[in-house]
């Protein structure tokens, strides 16, 4: 079986057991914070793989990848995964719930990227566009990234837009060296 597909249908059933508790709220901010955990600590995938570590071991791992006090829900859903040595699907599983969360709800996810932090009038602005662009309602949050050496990168679901200074300086390199590669 394909690790998507595992992935998948874990979620799914995630998703019906939490519409039947009333709680899809609280598992989509949990899983939410699973999938940052995995990105912001490597070496949690790195335990999750590893074969040697003990099941409780890797349920507390789990748990403490919520934060404080996670819900009974989780605590459930975690502990059945683990049970079914399906520990090293977790960060693609809370993935695949967080999109399948919000198909449901129809949320549409937005980021906006920028080398500076940004005022909240501008932020505003931005989520407003966003809105206009894809009806519904909008998860948007706003990250710093020095690296993009100016200008913003903007995310809507599964689009990019780049108006970044880096990657303009980029693609005027490779118009530059395209140009000249011909002149020789």
């Amino acid at each position: 079986m394909n690790e998507g597909m595992i992935s998948k249908r874990y979620a799914k059933a995630l998703l019906l057991y939490a519409v039947d508790q009333k709680a899809e709220d609280v598992l989509f901010a949990e899983m939410k914070k699973v999938a940052s955990s995995f990105v912001r600590e490597p070496r949690l995938r790195m335990a999750m793989d590893n074969p040697t570590l003990n099941a409780e071991d890797k349920l507390a791992l789990v748990k403490a990848a919520v934060g404080a006090k996670p819900s009974n829900e989780y605590i459930r859903f975690a502990e059945l995964v683990v049970k079914k040595r399906r520990e090293m699907y977790l960060r693609n599983i809370a993935l695949s719930y967080i999109d399948l969360y919000c198909e449901a709800k129809h949320i549409n996810t937005g980021k906006l990227v920028t080398a500076t932090p940004v005022d909240d009038a501008t932020k505003q602005k931005m989520k407003s566009l966003l809105q206009k662009i894809k009806p519904g309602t909008l998860d948007f949050e706003t990250s710093v990234d020095p690296d993009i050496e100016g200008g913003f990168i903007l995310y809507i679901d599964t689009y990019r837009l780049d108006a970044s200074v880096k990657s303009q300086l980029k693609r005027i390199k490779q118009k530059f060296v395209a140009e000249n590669s011909k002149i020789g």
